[in-house]
């Protein structure tokens, strides 16, 4: 099935309700599982879960849907997927590929990570995240500091102004406040009864000596590995966090130190809050770093509600879907470095879905870090990331994670290598545009004034003025109904 903008718009309004009251009436199915699918990507998988409902449960469904503006269409949105299992050849579950992948030589399930965060603070967090299906964690970071945190701590910037679907987050959060050796013994205890999970220890030191004493004891609690954290943007203390990702002396010297010290792979975390990331990250791979994690939070300011600790204003880091593409352009900068051969990366930044995770991949990462999406929208977002990759190298025929690593990286070229020489015009879908002027408003005062806009037998149309047209595109990223394709590649006149 194509993607249709009108399914994912209403899709999006839902709510995700915990114990969905649509569910509790609909006896043939489940209409908020096959919405979540729709919603994290997986639109030609939601068949599956409502393929036996009769048209009464899916009105039964609408009816209890709690939304508080009105109800999630449901049985209109359902209406493409009902008594059809699985659109556009997906395979049977148990015909999809494995997703299992080697890291820094540790055999992981899928390339599916908890980032080290909130989200993963305390041994029953991370078990039911392990129960759920995600392969390993980045446990929150480590430290010998005491940790006080502020209250509020969070913020974030949100869609049209809206509450509960947010685009970017900014947290002021630090580090773990448990004892140190209480976190380390709930780090033994999680390697112990999930043998088969991938538990790396995240750390942070403020000398030499606590960066040693830090990686031993994360080796001796019976970690996979272990995560240098040179990134978190808001210590309150000199000589951590992006303080030491910002000086590639430093990551090079600490690096070396862990690596010295200890016998699991070591990964150092770099920050994006630098102008040449493979300046540090070189100075980690010199010191002999087994895999690199990037990036953490983005230095910003927000000026919401919950921006305030007590009157008192600071910038502190964001995340959320709007930093993937610094996230990816930091990921390719480090891939295409010449001088760093063969290391492994893990990527974060923005990641919501299973496309999200495929971009990285593509780019070269071997298995991905995921926060911000889990705080919003919780654990079981690894349903449908798992379904979705899995579906996806179904239909083209891969079987192995490996096959998609750095696909894309041959793509990249250097702006000055690009073709300039070919022009590829917009073309206008008659039967999706509705009038609405939104493309002939950007093209006049963003543009090149190459649309006009006139009324033809009653109805309102934008046409293209072939001569003024630079093939930009904007009117197509405008376009509220994605009513504006694109024609073929051909040369430029003249």
């Amino acid at each position: 099935m194509k993607r249709n903008m009108h399914f994912q718009e209403e899709a999006a309004r839902c709510l995700l309700c915990v114990d969905a009251p649509c569910n509790k009436v609909c006896r043939n199915g489940d209409p908020a599982r096959a919405i979540r699918a729709i919603r994290f990507g997986n639109e030609a998988m939601a068949g599956r879960w409502v393929a036996e409902c009769t048209e009464q449960d899916l009105e039964a469904a609408e009816e209890a849907c709690i939304h508080y503006d009105r109800p999630i269409r449901i049985r209109e949105l359902m209406a493409p997927f009902r008594h059809t299992k699985s659109e556009g050849g997906t395979a049977a579950t148990e015909e999809l590929p494995s997703l299992e992948i080697e890291f820094c030589g540790i055999r992981c399930e899928n390339p599916f990570f908890l980032a080290s965060s909130a989200i993963c603070t305390n041994y029953e967090m991370v078990a039911r995240a392990f129960e759920m299906g995600w392969a390993g964690v980045f446990y929150k970071t480590i430290c010998l500091q005491d940790i006080r945190e502020v209250s509020p701590r969070f913020d974030a910037v949100y869609d049209n102004g809206g509450h509960g679907n947010f685009f970017a987050f900014r947290n002021m959060e630090q580090l773990s406040e448990n004892p140190v050796e209480v976190d380390f013994d709930i780090l033994r205890r999680l390697k112990k009864d999930y043998p088969t999970k991938v538990v790396v220890a995240s750390i942070m030191g403020q000398n030499e000596e606590d960066w040693i004493k830090l990686a031993q004891m994360a080796e001796e609690a019976g970690c996979d590995a272990v995560e240098l954290n040179y990134s978190c943007p808001q210590m309150r203390q000199t000589g951590m966090g992006s303080d030491v990702g910002q000086d590639p002396e430093l990551v090079t010297f600490f690096t070396a130190y862990v690596k010295r010290s200890v016998k699991i792979p070591v990964i150092p975390k770099m920050t994006p809050n630098i102008a040449h990331i493979s300046e540090p990250a070189m100075g980690a791979y010199f010191a002999g770093a087994d895999a690199i994690s990037a990036i953490n939070t983005i230095k910003s300011v927000t000026l919401g509600e919950g921006s305030e600790v007590n009157g008192c204003q600071t910038g502190s880091g964001l995340s959320g879907r709007a930093v993937k593409p610094i996230a990816l352009r930091h990921i390719l900068a480090m891939v295409k470095n010449p001088i760093m051969k063969n290391v492994q990366y893990s990527g974060i930044g923005g990641i919501e879905t299973w496309r999200d995770a495929l971009e990285f991949i593509q780019l070269g990462c071997r298995n991905v870090q995921v926060c911000t999406a889990v705080m919003q929208y919780g654990y079981r977002i690894i349903d449908d990331m798992v379904l979705g990759l899995q579906n996806y190298m179904a239909k083209r025929g891969i079987d192995s994670v490996d096959a998609l690593v750095g696909e894309l990286l041959p793509k990249f070229y250097l702006p000055s290598d690009l073709d300039r020489d070919t022009i590829v015009y917009p073309r206008i879908d008659r039967d999706k545009c509705i009038g609405c002027g939104r493309c002939y408003v950007s093209c006049q005062d963003g543009g090149h004034q190459a649309i006009v806009f006139e009324e033809k037998d009653g109805l309102r149309q934008p046409s293209i003025v072939g001569t003024k047209c630079v093939g930009c595109h904007l009117c197509r990223l405008v376009c509220p109904t994605g009513a504006i394709g694109a024609t073929k590649r051909i040369s430029k006149r003249g």
